[in-house]
């Protein structure tokens, strides 16, 4: 909604007229106040009330098809589209709906509150919290002051594990129905530390001494729920689970098209009639309009100055839910410019008349462009005025949509690009976007030897046991790496870390990062989880594979003094040297035969 300025007309309206709006809407039994109440309050904006008189030298009513006619040198009004955008965006005004609004402003939370609701962003969910690498990562992260959430399955062992105001979710990944949208709010990055569960045949102590030390070789088996519930299965139903919470790489569309399917938004147009005005715009889709003849948005209409109005907009009804992008970092718009400066509108609130969160953008004539529009950029704003203790904006919670071309900017500047008459503006699609450079929002521990039991012309008696095992392990191996494959076409930007055995040693030993799953040898669990960490801030680790160990051997164990500790490392530098693309995989791809 854009009011202006402060010279637009006064409406007054002629009670007791014979019109079909006077005697629908005009009765003697409506009070005005409470039609004035009713209608939305921004629509009204020209004078706080609707008045009325009994006469009056300069409107006089028709019917609600034709124009109010104005005074000598102004244009008549047409009241007939006025009261369809009314319609149009909020329904026939009645007592009930604007109790309901009075509700939900009363009802809605205060600044503090929303406040507060931002700064609970940017959760951490740990899964597998409970196992050795996960109770690591999250004592680690609890240290760093980083917000922590424990995906567990046993809440009584996570509270003696983790303490007991650990923040829990009690769920099983090889369960989907245990694994609710709502337990996964605020969460922005995973790392998944669960995994199938092996142990030593003859048994083992109750704190699985045999299991942690990881080097002596046990004879293994599977312990619970088989490796393909929990690394493919569990996976998928994770991955399914925190989708929407971390985001996607290429960003989540709005509107416009994607891998062949249209989505569209329930635009309206809302002109400057509203406030009295004659321009006019509407918006349709164009099934060739778009870039390389796909389907396209037109917001197209003519803007006029007359009566004090100069602009028009589409703008969606509130969506039936709420968008939650707190995933991404803005709005970016694919459109054909044609030389003019727009805004985009976005709001957070339902009631109608509220602040909208304002961005103006310039186009370039006649070139198909991309607009990025941090949410860091977006202005809060509320009749043309800027609203200096307005709420943060809450990207978690967007209602509409609004695009807007207009004479004003804000605060009784003029749009400098603004020129009066037909203008048409092809938008092709909506997302949200991430900002480069993207880190990994999923950070996977996994295995090294996942690509091994299947790899032609390989020495298995070399090969550590998982490896050698793999068919008698229920396929351990080949699980794991279809879970990781999950990872890869899920998306979400990732990092899969796959260690060595693990052990019990205390972290600080050199390592060394690997690709292409060749490597054997052995790696602290504490040094596991200070690298899952680093990796969610390295753009340098983003969909990569790597495998890692420690420079250490077997024979020889690693201990650290407690006077002279090893430096911190810097994994960044580790992170450098690791390639796009290399998983091992490639391995398993039989050579083309040259003809």
């Amino acid at each position: 909604m854009e009011c202006c300025c402060s010279t637009s007309p006064q409406l007054y309206f002629l009670r007791g007229s014979s019109s079909p709006v006077g005697s629908k809407l005009f009765k003697n039994s409506v009070q005005p106040q409470l039609l004035s109440s009713a209608l939305p309050n921004s629509f009204l904006q020209i004078n706080e009330r609707l008045q009325y008189r009994e006469k009056s030298a300069f409107f006089t009513l028709k019917t609600h098809r034709g124009s109010i006619l104005a005074e000598a040198g102004r244009q008549g009004w047409d009241f007939g589209r006025f009261l369809k955008t009314i319609y149009f965006f909020n329904g026939p005004p009645s007592p009930t709906k604007f109790f309901e609004s009075l509700v939900r402003r009363l009802s809605s939370p205060s600044s503090t509150e929303s406040e507060s609701a931002m700064r609970s962003s940017g959760i951490v969910l740990v899964v597998g919290a409970t196992g050795g690498v996960g109770k690591r990562v999250v004592d680690i992260l609890r240290k760093k002051g980083l917000q922590v959430r424990a995906l567990v399955r046993n809440e009584e062992k996570a509270k003696k594990l983790l303490g007991p105001d650990i923040d829990l979710i009690v769920g099983d990944i090889t369960k989907e129905s245990t694994l609710a949208p709502e337990y996964f709010k605020g969460v922005r990055f995973v790392i998944n530390a669960a995994s199938v569960i092996v142990g030593p045949k003859e048994g083992d102590t109750p704190d699985r001494a045999k299991y942690s030390q990881g080097i002596k070789f046990f004879e293994p088996e599977i312990k619970g729920d088989s490796p393909e519930m929990v690394e493919y299965v569990g996976m998928k139903n994770l991955i399914n689970a925190v989708k929407e919470s971390v985001g996607l790489r290429n960003g989540k569309l709005l509107f416009g098209c994607e891998d062949n399917i249209f989505k569209d938004l329930p635009w309206g147009a809302l002109d400057d009639v509203v406030m009295g005005g004659v321009s006019q715009s509407n918006f349709e889709i164009n099934t060739t309009g778009g870039e390389n003849g796909g389907p396209a948005g037109l917001f197209k209409g003519v803007v006029s100055t007359t009566n004090n109005g100069g602009f028009t907009s589409i703008r969606t009804k509130n969506f039936s839910k709420p968008e939650d992008l707190s995933a991404y970092d803005g709005l970016e718009l694919r459109l054909k410019g044609d030389g003019r400066r727009y805004k985009l509108i976005v709001r957070t609130s339902s009631d109608w008349d509220t602040v909208g969160y304002t961005a103006s953008f310039d186009t370039v004539e006649g070139k198909w462009q991309s607009i990025r529009l941090p949410f860091s950029s977006l202005t809060p704003i509320f009749r043309a005025r800027t609203v200096l203790d307005a709420p943060p904006f809450d990207p978690s919670n967007i209602v509409s949509l609004q695009l807007m071309f207009s004479k004003f900017e804000y605060d009784g500047k003029l749009n400098p690009s603004f020129v009066e008459g037909a203008f048409q503006l092809p938008v092709s699609s909506i997302k949200a976007f991430m900002k480069e450079p993207i880190t990994p929002r999923f950070v996977h521990v996994g295995s090294a030897g996942v690509t091994r039991p299947e790899r032609p012309g390989l020495d298995l008696s070399k090969q550590p046991p998982a490896v050698r095992l793999n068919k008698e392990l229920d396929f351990i191996l080949t699980f794991k790496l279809k879970g990781e494959d999950v990872i890869r076409e899920s998306g979400i930007p990732y990092a899969i870390v796959r260690p060595c055995a693990l052990t019990e040693e205390p972290a600080g030993a050199d390592l060394i990062f690997d690709q292409g799953d060749n490597i054997t040898g052995k790696i602290s669990r504490e040094e596991v989880a200070r690298i899952c960490i680093a990796a969610l801030e390295s753009p340098y680790a983003c969909d990569k594979t790597f495998e890692v160990k420690s420079v250490i051997p077997f024979s020889e164990p690693f201990t650290v003094d407690p006077e002279n500790p090893p430096p911190e490392k810097d994994f960044e530098e580790y992170f450098k040297t690791l390639k796009d693309g290399i998983t091992g995989k490639e391995n398993l791809q039989p050579t083309p035969v040259a003809v």
